[in-house]
């Protein structure tokens, strides 16, 4: 149940991140939402296998820039989410560029801190 949820969290915030960030747009032949929730599933997959050995092999460069580069591998991940959503199953969201991925995964960790915060147990 935890895991559906995590997944309607993460669907909003990429919405909202569409709807926010120039570069960022639902693309397939399916409505927007299904877009969303595509890559909102696969980014839900994603943060939880890939990310954390991302984040164990990327520790001393986010300990030099004191945090910073964790908006990096964020963005990446996002980025992969888009790809594997449109590649895998026709339809997801297309990034246009790294700014765009960067601001989106910005746009998504906040809306997923705030989501997560209001339905949380």
């Amino acid at each position: 149940m935890r895991f559906l949820l995590t997944w309607l969290v993460t669907s909003i915030a990429i919405a909202v991140a569409s709807a926010l960030v120039p570069g960022i747009f639902p693309f397939g032949a399916v409505e927007p939402w299904l877009a969303y929730a595509f890559t909102g599933l696969f980014l839900a997959i994603v943060n939880a296998s890939i990310k954390p050995l991302l984040s164990v092999l990327s520790l001393p460069l986010t300990i030099v820039t004191l945090g910073i580069f964790q908006l990096v591998v964020n963005a990446l991940m996002l980025s992969l989410a888009g790809w594997l959503a449109l590649n895998l199953l026709g339809a997801g969201v297309a990034i246009t560029g790294f700014g765009a991925s960067f601001a989106g995964a910005i746009v998504v960790s906040i809306m997923c801190g705030l989501l997560g915060f209001i339905t949380r147990d």
